[in-house]
């Protein structure tokens, strides 16, 4: 089990930086965090976006997008190459093929160069990075055009109808054949892991529950709603990752309609889930997972995710019954907070649960304007940017008396030996 202590983060995507760019901007936003008690700093997956730049949708799992470098003009020598083609000798030159040549390379190399000057910048500071590893790679990508036989043929990837959507969700990624990687034994996924496990401390895996089934639908269906579903690998990759990188420092994103099954997969893992406090006042019974009194010590609570209004938003069209859940919410815990999205934040950090993870909008009071992004609608999504001085001196005190009084503030220099 990887041994996550009481702590919290912020999340915020590098392109929502000001300038949505690394550089002095990421470096400035380390320095915040680690002035309001933050240990945690979580990203959004790094990879070049699709052109509706979605994160989620990567023309390669293991390359990082040349749009985030602070400084994309750099000079890269030839003993930089030669180094770089060595150490990412399993998928370089499949990224090259499908992005450029040379260009493509030396852009991977600034961004090594970059990104390990950040990471240790944050380390130095306290503050460990938690990125994103979505579960499938999008249609075209370098991944498919160099591994064909890893998927399957006439099917992709999507989710079954349900309350939120009629006819389910139509994804398009193409789906895994596992048997195929199987008797490769996963190296794909291995590998996969351990560029992940290069680049962060820990990780979020995106809908876990595709390593227990899986909706596939036919390849030429108009919607989600004809898909069927078919098992998947459980533990195998895991495993297999585990023989050969040790400890998988990872979250399972568990959210949604989960199978016993599934939470299964994730205990014999041991692996953290993911509650959400948006979802807490929903009413899904006693037995709502996302209910307060709910959270489990091995978990990780967000007040929203990516895919939700920030808090201000989503309070804005609470209807009565949920906003009294919420206030009875925080008089139970002895929370007084004129702000509904403080009282949500200190909620948040009281929790059982080991890592407690805020959205930068959150922190800022802001509405459904800076949501990050709505699923189901394809354009319109990952734009939101913080204005430069945004988090200013008192919201980074306000946020570290916070943690302080939730028994969240630590030194992860002091845990780790960094």
């Amino acid at each position: 089990m990887f041994d996550i202590p009481r702590s919290s983060g912020v999340q915020l995507h590098v392109t929502s930086l000001p300038g949505g760019r690394l550089g002095s901007p990421a470096r400035a936003f380390v320095d915040w965090l680690a002035a309001a008690g933050q240990s945690w700093w979580q990203l959004l997956p790094l990879g070049p976006p699709d052109r509706h730049r979605s994160p989620y949708r990567s023309r390669s799992a293991f390359a990082a997008s040349p749009h985030i470098l602070g400084d994309p003009n750099a000079a890269v020598s030839s003993g930089e190459e030669d180094d770089f083609r060595a150490r990412h000798a399993f998928w370089i030159a499949d990224w090259e093929r499908a992005a450029g040549g040379r260009r493509a390379l030396h852009d991977q190399i600034r961004f090594a160069r970059e990104w390990d000057q950040l990471r240790g910048y944050a380390a130095e500071r306290g503050v460990g990075l938690i990125g994103d590893l979505p579960i499938y790679v999008a249609p075209g990508s370098a991944d498919q055009i160099a591994h064909p036989e890893l998927f399957k043929q006439g099917a992709v990837a999507g989710v079954p109808p349900d309350a939120y959507a009629r006819t389910g969700q139509l994804w398009g990624n193409p789906l895994y054949d596992w048997p195929a990687l199987g008797r490769r034994r996963y190296r794909w996924w291995t590998e996969r892991l351990r560029r992940t496990f290069e680049l962060f401390d820990l990780a979020r895996i995106d809908h876990f529950r595709g390593f227990v089934a899986y909706w596939a639908v036919p390849a030429d269906a108009p919607d989600a709603s004809s898909g069927r579903w078919l098992r998947g690998p459980g533990a195998a990759p895991f495993r297999a990752a585990r023989r050969e990188l040790g400890e998988l420092p990872l979250i399972a994103e568990d959210l949604g309609v989960i199978t016993p099954a599934v939470t299964a997969l994730r205990d014999e893992l041991e692996l953290p889930g993911m509650v959400v406090l948006e979802w807490a006042f929903d009413d899904w019974g006693r037995h709502n997972p996302h209910r307060f009194e709910n959270h489990r010590e091995y978990s990780v609570v967000y007040t929203a995710t990516h895919d939700q209004d920030p808090i201000r938003g989503w309070w804005e069209k609470l209807d009565e019954p949920r906003r009294q859940r919420v206030a009875q919410a925080l008089r139970t815990a002895a929370i007084d907070e004129r702000d509904p999205h403080w009282g949500l934040i200190r909620l948040a950090l009281s929790s059982r649960a080991r890592l407690a993870i805020v959205q930068a909008q959150d922190v800022l009071g802001l509405g459904s304007d800076a949501r990050m992004n709505t699923p189901g609608r394809a354009a319109g999504n990952w734009r939101w940017q913080l204005r430069p001085g945004a988090l200013t001196d008192a919201l980074a005190r306000r946020l570290r008396r916070s943690t302080e009084q939730a028994g969240r503030l630590l030194d992860l220099r002091r845990i780790s030996g960094r």
